[in-house]
């Protein structure tokens, strides 16, 4: 029996990093399935619907590719964990108080022998067993994010803050500036670890000044 392909693993520096110290990566180009939206995601009834949706495609394309319905033979994987992109149009003003005004992209990895097809089968699949506006939303799409700072943070969201202003202050100090969108990656499952636990990867790409 072939071994499954854990994504996580194979990307370990980019979905397991240190808990103590801020690292710079080079994140290379990734296949993702993304939904945008507006709006504070604790009351956002879009981002509900964007999870849900993304994850009921993620799934579906999954037990396809197992039980061979795409036409081809794949390694069996396990679905990666939801990712968000943050912003707002003035990000002077980004911060946990303003969560009304941010934007948001929700994004889960693919593996690369996804396919756009595959994609659209198994949206038309996941449709038809659970109706979802947002899967209209959904699309597929690469990703190059490059050099970034990121450490894991434990806690809850609330409390994000101090750790991203001090990743900010860590790409200042390595004398390069913010490049991109806020970057979070959550490995936990949020409706069953209490928020103390809960483990999310914060990225912040950076380039030179």
């Amino acid at each position: 029996m072939a071994d499954k392909l854990d994504l996580k693993k194979k990307y370990k520096e980019l979905y397991d990093p240190s808990k103590k110290e801020i690292s710079l990566v080079t994140v290379p180009a990734f296949n993702f399935l993304m939904i945008d939206g507006e709006g504070n995601p604790n009351t956002s009834k879009d981002f509900q619907a964007g999870m849900e949706a993304i994850f009921s495609v993620s799934y579906t394309l999954k037990f396809m590719f197992k039980q061979g319905k795409l036409g081809r033979k794949v390694p069996d994987y396990g679905v990666m964990p939801a990712e968000g992109l943050w912003w707002m149009d003035d990000m002077s003003q980004f911060s946990v108080e303003n969560k009304a005004r941010w934007k948001w992209t929700i994004m889960l990895m693919q593996p690369d022998f996804a396919t756009h097809d595959d994609i659209e089968k198994a949206k038309e699949a996941a449709a038809k067993k659970k109706p979802n506006a947002a899967l209209s939303k959904l699309r597929f799409e690469r990703y190059n994010e490059g050099l970034s700072a990121q450490i894991m943070f434990i806690g809850p969201f609330a409390e994000e803050g101090p750790t991203i202003q001090k990743i900010h202050q860590f790409i200042k100090d390595k004398g390069l500036v913010i490049g991109g969108k806020h970057h979070e990656i959550y490995l936990s499952d949020m409706r069953r670890t209490p928020p103390e636990k809960l483990k999310t990867v914060i990225r912040q790409p950076a380039k030179k000044a």
